[in-house]
């Protein structure tokens, strides 16, 4: 299987946010058990709507929890949840993780956080075709891949547009895929 040049730009993106994605996440200690109904976005999540796993979970921040803004609790809320549907093979790799984040420089993890932002603002067909473009990435042999970062970590800002670019003209004209 080969890839198209112009697509490695997307996937090492796509690499470096799934690191970000789990940072908050593996902050959390290591429970299990029920999770509760999610809070609409923008409310304030109350402590007691947590199940008792969640609020065990995020025990070192009950004493805060009315003074933290109700995107900080969604978010503690919504990485609790998903920490405890983990399996134990998941949290190993969620704390080895956070632990590599933790030791980025901060302007590196500001820059990680701003391209996750960009990401997440990209319209769901294009997050999709990262991602997809990211697991045909990770299916090539280790040495080829190598040599595609390589070439985008050689580029100038204008070869790395024009890779990218002529990925999506490629896309959109070659024929959809028999599935």
């Amino acid at each position: 299987m080969s890839i198209k040049p112009g697509v490695i730009g997307a996937l090492l993106l796509t690499g470096v946010l799934s690191v970000a994605a789990c940072a908050p996440v593996c902050a959390q200690v290591a429970s299990s058990g029920a999770s509760a109904t999610p809070a609409p976005a923008g409310a304030a999540v109350p402590w007691s709507s947590l199940s008792q796993d969640q609020q065990r979970l995020l025990s070192r921040v009950s004493g805060q929890w009315g003074q933290l803004t109700p995107q900080r609790q969604q978010a503690l809320a919504n990485g609790s949840q998903r920490w405890l549907g983990m399996s134990q093979d998941q949290r190993t790799q969620a704390r080895q993780r956070f632990g590599q984040w933790q030791q980025l420089p901060q302007q590196r993890r500001e820059q990680l956080r701003q391209r996750w932002e960009d990401f997440r603002s990209q319209p769901p067909a294009r997050q999709q075709a990262a991602r997809e473009n990211f697991r045909k990435f990770q299916q090539l042999p280790q040495q080829r891949r190598q040599q595609l970062r390589q070439r985008w970590q050689n580029a100038t800002p204008a070869q790395r547009q024009n890779m990218v670019e002529g990925a999506r003209q490629r896309r959109t004209e070659r024929p959809p895929r028999l599935r």
